[in-house]
């Protein structure tokens, strides 16, 4: 199971792939007519080679252009796109009838593709998108295939007080963002998306529908964060949403090299991360051509602060002289908008823009891209600051980004242990660094291998950490082939996860033995 996360990649669908080893597409498919009641409905919706609409439906799913096109030995030989929940029991037991095998997540392109030449099914959930916002208990149940902003559009339309700590990017899907964690300009103030789910539904590998009660906390705490695609299909999400004032203030101001930006964010190292909780202030880091630069090349470093603060003008302004006077902050500098249309701005999209627009899955453009990801825990001193301006400036301009986003806060008051995300205080940041792969595609992604070696000694390494929703196989792949030692997956499941992978081993042996739900970096059912 998969899904796309927010950054350079504003990925869209929730995807479940299976590994098909024995049965051919005709097998898989006769038995899904032959075991649902309505053979004539899910004849609709399975998609081989041979429909005429096999590609449209496969491209459509198909987000980060570094892996196009796809061979066809990486291609799925069925997609099924099911309406209700009783047709994925029935992908389930025809998955495992004929010996498929079942998960995935999706940065790396493996919600569409295989990287071991293995036959595969893809389950796209795309079609159960349904929200229910229930303002009474303020909780709203939310299908995986819904996307960030349909979500963000759902709550308004019931409440402009409401809102809810997830994604940036409006077109990301929601099912596998929470189970990986899920973060977005709340975070400071209410944490993960994950750490306000409150209750789930999922099929497990045997069929069956599981709640919160019926699967048990073991369970629960392991899908909220430790990636649902390694122990079952998570149908929704029951989350808690959060009191948002009428009226925010945002802001973006641009500094280049030329204008103290390398100052600016070593300061800003020790100023976002324990400011006011209300106030979250993002970094973007990208090379750009400018007439002011002392570069004979024209190249110099743009550095743009993003920022999301829950109150008015009147309040931040003396927070932020207070606290950052350096940024210069001024009135015209901000803009008051409700938190509705500040989800528009981190999208990318103007304020005044009709807020239906958030529902639009086409609104971004889809590209290329390679990424990864670490935390830091301590300032990076001035000089290593300009180291990363100096393998900036090996790409061409706007070609990469650099992403430091703030910790502290709510982030800082939950255990590691609270659930599989362990990413919680000593965390001053998370950098992203990210690469888009047109042109010359091997230089990009030596470019992000270079610049992660480069930042080695100054994040944090016991051991260095990655975000799982930020999957990165050069951290380390199961074996495709066979069993997976604990050894073997420990090298990149203790990145992700810290001490946490011990206890999710553990729930995996418990709930899925056989290893069903497996892919590249699924949790692997080893009893410690």
């Amino acid at each position: 199971m998969k899904i796309s996360i927010p950054s350079l990649l504003p990925l869209v669908l929730f995807l479940l792939l299976m590994q098909l080893s024995k049965a051919t597409n005709g097998d898989f498919v006769q038995c899904l007519k032959s075991y649902t009641q309505n053979s004539t409905s899910i004849s609709q919706l399975i998609y081989t080679p041979d429909n005429s609409t096999y590609t449209t439906v496969l491209q459509f799913s198909l987000c980060n252009l570094r892996h196009a096109p796809l061979p066809d030995s990486q291609k799925p030989l069925v997609i099924v796109t099911p309406v209700d929940e009783s047709q994925i029991q029935t992908v389930i037991f025809c998955s495992r009838r004929h010996d498929l095998q079942g998960g995935g997540h999706d940065f790396e392109g493996l919600s569409y593709r295989t990287t071991t030449n293995i036959s595969f099914v893809l389950l796209d959930m795309i079609n159960l998108r349904s929200i229910n916002v229930d303002l009474a208990t303020t909780t709203a149940w939310v299908q995986s295939g819904a996307t960030v902003g349909e979500l963000y559009y759902s709550i308004s339309q019931k409440s402009t007080t409401h809102g809810f700590p997830v994604g940036l990017w409006g077109n990301v899907g929601i099912g596998g963002l929470i189970s990986g964690g899920g973060y977005g300009m709340l975070l400071r103030k209410y944490g993960l998306a994950a750490d306000n789910v409150i209750d789930a539904r999922m099929v497990d590998v045997n069929g069956k529908i599981l709640d919160r009660t019926s699967m048990g906390e073991d369970l629960f705490w392991a899908i909220r964060g430790g990636g649902g695609s390694s122990f079952g299909v998570i149908l929704s999400w029951k989350i808690k949403l959060v009191e948002v004032p009428p009226i925010v203030t945002i802001f973006a101001i641009d500094k280049t090299l030329e204008q103290n930006a390398t100052a600016l964010i070593h300061k800003w190292q020790s100023v976002a991360p324990y400011v006011d909780k209300d106030l979250n202030i993002k970094i973007q880091l990208t090379c750009i051509l400018s007439n002011t630069s002392i570069r004979e090349d024209k190249k110099t470093i743009r550095v743009t602060f993003m920022s999301l603060f829950l109150g008015r003008i009147d309040r931040l302004l003396p927070l932020m002289q207070l606290s950052f006077p350096e940024l210069g902050l001024i009135r015209e500098n901000c803009s008051e908008v409700s938190w509705i249309q500040s989800a528009l701005f981190f999208t990318g999209l103007p304020t005044g823009a009709s807020l239906s627009v958030l529902t639009n899955r086409t609104l971004l453009p889809k590209f290329g891209a390679k990424a990864k990801s670490g935390y830091v825990g301590q300032p990076i001193p001035e000089e290593g600051l300009e180291g990363i301006w100096k393998l900036l400036f090996l790409r061409d301009p706007e070609t990469t980004l650099v992403m430091l986003t703030p910790y502290g806060g709510r982030m800082s008051e939950i255990s590691e242990s609270q659930i599989p995300f362990p990413h919680r205080a000593g965390n001053l940041y998370m950098i992203y660094i990210g690469a888009f792969t047109a042109g010359d595609k091997q230089h990009a992604l030596n470019w992000v291998k270079n610049l992660y070696t480069y930042l080695d000694p100054y994040v944090l390494n016991s051991p260095r950490s990655s975000y799982v929703n930020y999957n990165d196989l050069d951290l380390g792949t199961n074996n495709p082939q066979g069993r997976t030692s604990y050894q073997q997956a420990s090298i990149w499941g203790k990145k992700y996860f810290k001490d946490n992978f011990n206890r999710l081993v553990r729930v995996k042996f418990g709930v899925d033995p056989a290893n069903f739900f497996r892919h590249e970096q699924s949790i692997p059912p080893i009893m410690l």
